[in-house]
């Protein structure tokens, strides 16, 4: 057996069978996999997929089990890789974040310029997508770091850790009549057209859980996943705007005016994820502490230590 039959075992399920994407992922043909996948389970005396003739349909049971081990073996492969560079001395790399845009765009800058002073021989990759995306990435080893507010702790295989809350705003431009309300209601808000995030994406949840519970109808006229955009749309006068706290600090949009929506809406918690069972290299932590800084470095090597199949709880 060796890593490239595990290897072509893993992407295979990750693909959803496909093999001439498998082969893409691994840079050989497809020939190559299906001889790859049926050696092993020649030498595993074991069939791994099901398959339609000489397509592949899915997991057989046998299949299940093995694949779990694979993830384990390629995941200590890749540990041992980065306990070498790190024993070795080797402080640089390239460190993969996953996240979303409100994050990427107005939470990360001060703490990635600190970690560049701090590591200028690290390459930081940004990768911005919804969260259940950010989750995939990390997960698969494609990102080493994921920060999301939604959704992101719900992945048994990733370890999330709470780093910071925060609360939405409304925004109207110059003139609006809201600017008036001495405190705003929900019922204020219900009447007008509103602008706000993706389903799925900071904290729209909470505002949609909000005006359900107070039996509220709204006007979602239009949404977006970026907090610059959903202020554009205000600032053009096509509804009010409910983002995130963080992302009004920015001052890009003029004629624009907060209004506090602390008491409307539950508060929201930033989590930052990781795999379990990974090896984090000495920088990926103090990125992690720099995003975090009322984590414990202690804390965190324990609970990446516990494994996604060990009855290990997440991270409180």
């Amino acid at each position: 057996m060796n890593f490239q039959q595990l290897r072509s075992v893993r992407e295979a399920a990750r693909c959803g069978f496909n093999l001439t994407e498998v082969a893409n992922v691994l840079f050989t043909s497809q020939p190559g996999v299906s001889r790859q996948i049926r050696e092993l389970e020649d030498e595993l005396g074991a069939e791994i997929f099901e398959r339609n003739g000489k397509r592949l349909t899915g997991l057989t049971q046998p299949g299940k089990d093995i694949l779990r081990i694979i993830e384990r073996l390629l995941l200590e492969a890749e540990n041992l890789q980065r306990a070498g560079k790190e024993y070795a001395g080797i402080n640089s790399g390239t460190l993969t974040v996953a996240t979303t845009h409100t994050q990427a765009r107005y939470v990360l800058p001060a703490v990635v310029q600190n970690f560049r002073s701090a590591f200028p021989d690290v390459r930081i990759a940004l990768q911005q997508s919804s969260p259940e995306h950010i989750a995939e990435w990390v997960l698969s080893g494609k990102a080493d770091i994921g920060i999301a507010t939604e959704g992101i702790s719900q992945f048994d295989g990733l370890v999330s850790f709470p780093c910071y809350e925060w609360s939405h705003l409304v925004v109207v431009p110059d003139g609006h009549p809201l600017l008036g309300c001495e405190r705003l209601t929900l019922e204020d808000l219900s009447t007008w057209p509103l602008i706000t995030y993706d389903v799925g994406f900071t904290g729209r949840g909470h505002i949609d859980e909000a005006f359900h519970k107070a039996g509220l109808e709204t006007d979602i006229v239009l949404t977006a996943m970026d907090s610059d955009v959903i202020q554009q749309y205000v600032a053009m006068g096509m509804g009010v705007g409910i983002i995130a706290s963080m992302a009004i600090n920015d001052g890009r949009h003029g004629g624009l005016h907060a209004i506090e929506a602390g008491h409307l809406f539950a508060r929201n918690v930033t989590r930052l994820a990781v795999r379990r069972g990974t090896y984090l290299r000495s920088y990926a932590l103090e990125f992690i502490l720099r995003f975090a800084p009322s984590l414990d470095r202690a804390q965190i090597q324990e609970a990446v230590s516990v494994r996604a199949d060990s009855g290990g709880v997440r991270a409180a």
